[in-house]
């Protein structure tokens, strides 16, 4: 008796994902199914240099509904479909991700022990060029074990005017 099952592998779901989203020029960092209670959960992450907006998260989950509505990947059974940007506490683990967070500060745990953080100030295809305590420093991808970009909230957002005074007036020209 063959019977479709309501389990989807994760790499067939990603690679009928992944043209999809980049139709809109965005990159698919995950895509998974969870349990939640007699539905499942299909939660899949985009991201692109620059950033994404709503309006964009909107186009791709109308883009994979309609894909999805059109296939049985995902078989039978009732699934909610959740279409996000990656959040501040994802792991650095692709040169991308890297790029992506020019100037902001992380902290990365090395293959070889002990720990580093620094600002991103360039990222190649092979490594980042770290400011380390107002050092240069590069790190190979190879080195890391693990990173994750540190939140700070006294940091000044990175579009202000440098030459606004501080009590918020503006000069006329």
């Amino acid at each position: 008796m063959s019977r479709k099952t309501d389990h989807t592998d994760t790499t067939s779901l990603e690679n009928f994902l992944r043209p999809i989203v980049e139709q809109f020029g965005c990159d698919l960092e995950a895509a998974d199914i969870a349990p939640a209670g007699r539905r499942r959960l299909l939660r899949v992450l985009v991201d692109r240099d620059g950033g994404i907006s709503l309006d964009d998260v909107a186009e791709v989950t109308r883009a994979i509904s309609k894909a999805l509505d059109a296939d049985d990947i995902m078989g039978e059974g009732a699934y909610t479909l959740e279409v996000s940007s990656p959040g501040v506490d994802r792991p650095l683990t692709l040169p991308r991700h890297w790029r992506r967070n020019l100037d902001r500060l992380v902290k990365i745990n090395l293959t070889a022990g002990g720990t580093l953080a620094g600002r991103i100030k360039s990222a190649s295809d092979e490594a980042a060029e770290l400011d380390v305590d107002g050092k240069r420093q590069t790190v190979p991808y190879a080195d890391v074990a693990k990173a994750k970009v540190q939140i700070e909230f006294n940091r000044a957002a990175g579009n202000d005017e440098p030459d606004t005074p501080a009590d918020g007036t503006v000069e006329e020209n």
